[in-house]
């Protein structure tokens, strides 16, 4: 096992150098910094884990730039599900304007993700567009706090800082959106239900814990049966479970929209560690 999760390391840190160095060969000195985030500040990278990373840039890419970008993460992200060590790579590329002074909800200026594959694949040139995402709000909180920098200075001295009113908005706005894609992404989105639930930005499985010994017992098999799934115990795969796993969703869902107007001003959730 020692020597697997070596391997895993060893190979994730090939790719990670891989997209460092096409970001600077396409943008220079126009980066500003590069910052892990995901589950590598959340406490640890799992098996299914992405390799999560956000460029700061101090303008926006032209098209024929983020082609190129696109192109060349392509070549170095594994297809989900990865079929060997290589990991999936997720990177997420905001112009500084974009995000300074703060607003909400931020934009970002590309992002390249397996889910997204098929449509650069394509061509779809929609992709490539620099979109407004309440999703990034976390993101850029994790950055923050995780204070991880791949290169470049300390995330505060680019970013300004995101307010946890800002951060506690994001992680219930959304939640009608992203559930229109429940059917084809069960997994991550029970487990984001349960980081939301929790009030913690945690490691995935980590929060799935939680929340499910805090469930009551109709729904701790299906979170238990997300969390195997995240650590790689048991293949992804939801035939014969598609309207219990609706149910507890639906469940965590009334819970948050319940507790949220209880939550104190200045309240907001905090980054785990360790």
């Amino acid at each position: 096992m020692a020597e697997r999760d070596d391997a895993w390391q060893t190979v994730a840190a090939a790719q990670t150098e891989r997209v460092l160095r096409l970001v600077t060969e396409l943008f220079g000195h126009d980066v500003l910094g590069a910052y892990e985030h995901g589950s590598a500040v959340l406490g640890g990278v799992q098996p299914t884990s992405d390799i999560d990373i956000l460029v700061i840039t101090g303008r926006l890419a032209t098209p024929a730039e983020k082609r190129r970008l696109v192109d060349g993460l392509m070549a170095i992200s594994a297809p989900f599900p990865p079929p060997g060590p290589e990991r999936c790579v997720e990177v997420t590329v905001v112009a500084q304007p974009q995000v300074r002074p703060w607003r909400y909800p931020p934009s970002f200026d590309l992002q390249y993700g397996e889910w997204l594959r098929q449509r650069f694949e394509h061509g779809d040139s929609l992709a490539l567009q620099a979109a407004v995402n309440a999703d990034l709000t976390t993101l850029l909180t994790i950055v923050l706090l995780g204070d991880r920098p791949l290169f470049g200075p300390p995330p505060s001295e680019v970013l300004d800082p995101v307010l946890m009113e800002d951060c506690i908005r994001a992680m219930v706005s959304d939640i009608d959106v992203f559930m229109d894609e429940f059917e084809g992404d069960t997994r991550n989105l029970l487990l984001r239900l349960a980081r939301i639930v929790t009030g913690v930005i945690d490691r995935k499985d980590r929060a799935a814990e939680w929340a499910g010994e805090r469930l009551p017992p109709e729904h701790r098999q299906l979170m238990e049966r997300a969390r195997a799934m995240y650590l790689g115990r048991r293949p992804d795969k939801w035939t014969g479970w598609p309207s219990e796993a609706r149910v507890s969703a639906d469940y965590m869902i009334s819970q948050i929209r319940r507790e949220l107007p209880r939550r104190r001003p200045g309240q907001g959730v905090r980054l785990a560690t360790g």
